[in-house]
């Protein structure tokens, strides 16, 4: 872990410097502050929590793109999955999974380092908040808030670089370093089962916690974790585990008074919380990412390049599987009769046209193709908007993959799929029928659908032991030929980063 706490003094320095000014969004770091102020009060403490939220949206590594959160659901979800497309074959070895078992990659370099810098400040928080001067229960409130980060944190890294559950010898196989302090000595691998150990059991006293200290955030701070932030990380968690029970039960948790939203809000952009939004990342007009943002990558109406010059679509198959009926339909270009380049997938002329009668807020300079989304729509400048990590849809999904895989009446997982789909206006006449392995078909088609572009195919493909198979555009499909490929759940180290070579370099008990 050396290689990550060689960082620790400049994250620290970057939590804090939100401390020095009332709207720590607005607050550029600065290596003027000591670190030992944060933990002088609880109000400082509460800034650093904020901070940590600020590492999500920040630009990482001095790379393009690298830009905390949203690459994670770029690159790793969307891009190596299934049902998202984008025409980049100079990106082929990212999208492919060619990197993966190369520890000097950046793409293996990236997530841990990003995760590992939030662990090293919930890390700090946890350990010296009950020092600063203020009332329990905010010292109680905050420490839920820097487990619930370190926990989340530890999920996506178990996900990235240990096996999927099925394939880990019931979590015996390795994992992750699990820093749980401010040392920086040589530590070895944690098993799989170790890893979500720490995950159960930070959830666990964080949800005490924000129980004993009676406080919650405020509606306006829905880029900090609380009780219910805990809930769908545990969700999540026992999901990834095969842990059906508590995935079932927290997944509950999470999403009560998280009603769905509205159609007119699902077709506004996913750029706003909504009454759906359990979680998620602030952005701002005046944040430093600009083009490397997530919005800069996949907001239709974005005038960054890589959005204008390779738009984002969905590939064919899932698009020809949603109901007409389905608003969610709407959301990606029916190329109808309009011709399209049977190599590149490029849209003529005329399917340009076409989309922009559509959609007039598309760039005048951009591209159409066939199926690409206006799903995700930038709220301001280049790439403005804030971002979603968990919402009640997910949760409702991950209820009715649990109660599957408990074998409980497909009545009650028909129901939850009807309250996603049916009572909530997306598809008012979808009715759910299917029983047996028709109905987990039905759960798999339905989170590819609601999910789309939110950084969850290749995460859902690798859970479930599933292939990833693009059709290429030669052969009926909407893929060129360098991403039309198929990769099976044995191939590319069965979809597992190693260990980066930064961090065994720095850490000699390190077990690859």
């Amino acid at each position: 872990m050396k290689f990550i706490n060689r960082y620790l003094s400049a994250i620290i320095v970057i939590t804090l410097v939100a401390s020095c000014k009332k709207d720590y969004l607005q607050t550029a770091p600065t290596a003027s502050t000591s670190p030992a102020t944060v933990f002088e009060s609880t109000q400082n403490a509460a800034y650093a929590i904020n901070g940590i939220a600020r590492l999500m949206t920040q630009q990482k590594l001095s790379i393009q793109g690298m830009n905390g959160e949203g690459t994670i659901k770029m690159l790793y979800g969307n891009y190596a999955g299934a049902d998202f497309g984008v025409n980049l074959p100079g990106w082929s070895s990212v999208i492919n999974l060619e990197y993966v078992a190369n520890p000097n990659s950046t793409y293996v370099v990236y997530p841990w380092f990003y995760y590992y810098s939030i662990i090293a400040n919930a890390n700090s928080i946890i350990l010296n908040v009950d020092k600063a001067s203020g009332s329990e229960a905010d010292k109680q409130f905050i420490k839920a808030q820097a487990l619930t980060f370190r926990a989340y944190s530890y999920t996506m890294l178990a996900q990235l670089y240990g096996k999927r559950w099925a394939d880990s010898q019931n979590g015996e196989t390795p994992a992750v370093v699990l820093r749980v302090d401010e040392t920086t000595g040589d530590i070895p691998l944690s098993t799989l089962k170790q890893t979500y150990d720490l995950i159960y059991s930070d959830l666990t006293t964080a949800i005490g916690l924000y129980t004993s200290s009676g406080k919650t955030r405020v509606s306006s701070q829905f880029y900090l974790p609380d009780i219910n932030v805990a809930y769908a990380t545990f969700a999540r968690a026992a999901l990834n585990k095969q842990d059906y029970v508590n995935a079932e039960a927290y997944a509950a948790k999470a999403r009560q008074n998280f009603a769905l939203m509205t159609n007119t809000q699902y077709k506004s952009g996913f750029n706003a919380p909504n009454s759906e939004w359990i979680w998620g990342s602030y952005g701002a007009l005046d944040e430093t990412l600009h083009y490397y943002s997530y919005f800069a990558y996949i907001g239709y109406n974005s005038t960054a390049s890589a959005v204008r010059t390779t738009p984002k679509f969905m590939s064919k198959e899932l698009y020809n599987k949603i109901p007409a009926t389905d608003i969610r339909k709407s959301m990606f270009l029916d190329p109808l009769s309009y011709a399209y380049d049977g190599t590149t997938g490029q849209g003529s002329t005329a399917l340009f046209n076409y989309a922009r009668s559509l959609y007039p807020s598309l760039p005048s300079d951009a591209r159409a193709y066939p199926y690409m989304s206006f799903k995700f729509v930038a709220s301001d400048g280049v790439g403005v908007g804030n971002l979603n990590h968990f919402r009640s849809a997910e949760m409702i999904l991950i209820e009715a993959e649990a109660k599957y895989f408990q074998t409980k009446p497909a009545t009650e997982i028909q129901a939850l799929l009807n309250t996603l789909t049916k009572t909530s206006g997306r598809d008012a006449s979808y009715n759910a029928t299917a029983t047996g392995a028709n109905l987990l078909a039905e759960i798999k088609l339905y989170r590819a659908i609601e999910l789309w572009g939110e950084g969850f195919d290749m995460f859902d493909k690798k859970r479930w032991g599933d292939k990833i198979e693009r059709k290429k555009l030669a052969a009926g499909g909407n893929f060129i030929d360098a991403l039309g490929i198929t990769i099976n759940p044995t191939d590319r180290n069965g979809w597992q980063l190693v260990v980066p070579n930064r961090e065994a370099d720095y850490n000699n008990l390190i077990v690859r």
